[in-house]
């Protein structure tokens, strides 16, 4: 019986696919700033990406590692986004005296959340996860999490790098610890500094932090997918101050649903290298260049803003105001631009409302005009009631006219109109 020989790969191909990286590595260099360090891509930025991934800025200049806060400040549109040092403070401190003594109050917790037997001080693995370079420290992470799984005893690794493809780009993510089972379970262990509160904490920071976890979990994932008998739990530790002491407590997380919407999110980026092939030659994004250059090469990268940027994103502001200049409706929030449909700009929003253009068959402008309507109604109202005709017919700051003041045509205007009433009701006004 013949065999048929096995097509061996050819070098050339296999020469390009090496190539590939390290040209992709030169490019998001260049696009950075040959003398610029990368700034590392951490779990909360990463999350914050995948909440938004329709924004080709963010992916590609948290793939290139550009720091968009020296970015932001070199355009003039400095935000305060960011942990204020006092809180970086407290966390490192409130950090350091939970994994103090080997961790022994750390898996008092754990034991306490999950059910199982608290080990012995001394039956606790801690595997030096020190190594030269983010790859080094990663590929030892991995090394690390199979020895223990391999062993069948308890593990604790403190500050594991976990590696995690964004967009074609290798993402360094770094958890606050890892406990490592008996059984193989790995559980993810994030540490916050907001209290608990009679058991419970404030919803906006734990859905934030649940948001952060699922991030590390995914990263897990792939590790323990060619790892034997290892498996990453669903539910993380999230540990924080217990009322208003230093006291330690913690409660299990369940991130499923962080982690699948994540996962998807991640899967719908666009691949770096795609944007970056788009841009025009040149293109660097160095603090240290002139600030109308560095406007046209952010500029150069579409965005897609949102108000929630703002608590999210360095280069908010930045954002915020080029929306505003060219009129987008993505600036008064992401449910009213859903619910205006084809009506992408204030302009059009305006004449849509005042019977200027639209069709009369789209429901967006059909509930425009009605809000138009509504608008005049009450202002004659008002107006009739007052007897002092200072409402009808209100003039705004650009001296725009329109008929009993329903429709301004400036963009104060429209959010005090038509528009704004639609999003101060959460888009009532479009349903």
């Amino acid at each position: 019986m013949r065999t048929q020989p096995v097509p061996q790969e050819r070098p050339a191909s296999r020469r390009a696919d090496q190539a590939r990286p390290t040209a992709l590595r030169q490019r998001l260099a260049e696009l950075r700033g040959p003398s610029v360090a990368p700034k590392a891509l951490d779990a909360r930025a990463l999350a914050a990406l995948a909440a938004n991934p329709g924004c080709r800025r963010r992916a590609l200049l948290d793939g290139a590692g550009v720091d968009k806060a020296a970015l932001a400040v070199s355009l003039g549109s400095s935000s305060g986004y960011g942990q204020s040092q006092f809180a970086f403070m407290r966390g490192h401190a409130f950090e350091a005296a939970v994994k103090a003594d080997g961790g022994t109050e750390l898996l008092r917790l754990f034991a306490e959340r999950t059910g199982a037997e608290q080990p012995a001080r001394d039956a606790v693995a801690l595997p030096d996860l020190a190594a030269a370079g983010p790859e080094g420290r990663a590929a030892r992470t991995a090394l690390a999490l199979r020895e223990a799984t391999a062993s069948g005893g308890w593990a604790l690794l403190d500050h594991p790098l976990l590696a995690l493809d964004v967009a074609g780009s290798p993402a360094y993510l770094e958890p606050d610890a890892v406990v490592v089972r008996p059984d193989g379970r790995w559980t993810v262990v994030e540490i916050k500094s907001f209290p608990m509160l009679d058991g419970s904490a404030d919803a906006a920071k734990v859905g934030a932090a649940a948001r952060q976890s699922a991030v590390y979990v995914l990263a897990l994932e792939r590790i323990a997918g060619v790892t034997e008998g290892a498996e990453v739990a669903h539910s993380v530790l999230l540990v924080c101050p217990k009322d208003f002491s230093n006291t330690a407590t913690a409660a299990l997380v369940d991130v499923r649903k962080q982690r699948s919407v994540t996962r998807r999110q991640l899967a719908r980026l666009t691949r770096v290298e795609d944007i970056a092939a788009a841009l025009p030659d040149g293109t660097c994004f160095d603090p240290g260049l002139p600030a109308e250059e560095l406007r046209e090469a952010v500029d150069a990268v579409g965005a897609s803003y949102a108000p929630d940027c703002l608590a999210a994103c360095e280069l908010a502001f930045h954002c915020r105001a080029r929306a505003r200049e060219a009129g987008a409706v993505e600036a008064l929030g992401r449910g009213l631009r859903g619910e205006l449909g084809g009506v992408t700009t204030v302009d059009a929003v305006l004449r849509a409302a005042s019977g200027e253009s639209g069709e009369s068959t789209d429901p967006a402008v059909v509930a425009l005009r009605r809000a138009a309507r509504l608008r005049a109604d009450a202002l004659r109202e008002a107006d009739e009631r007052h007897g002092s005709g200072a409402l009808a017919g209100t003039l705004y700051e650009d001296g725009a006219e329109h008929e009993g003041g329903a429709v301004s045509g400036s963009w104060d205007g429209a959010r005090d109109g038509a528009v704004g009433g639609a999003a101060r009701d959460g888009g009532a006004g479009c349903r």
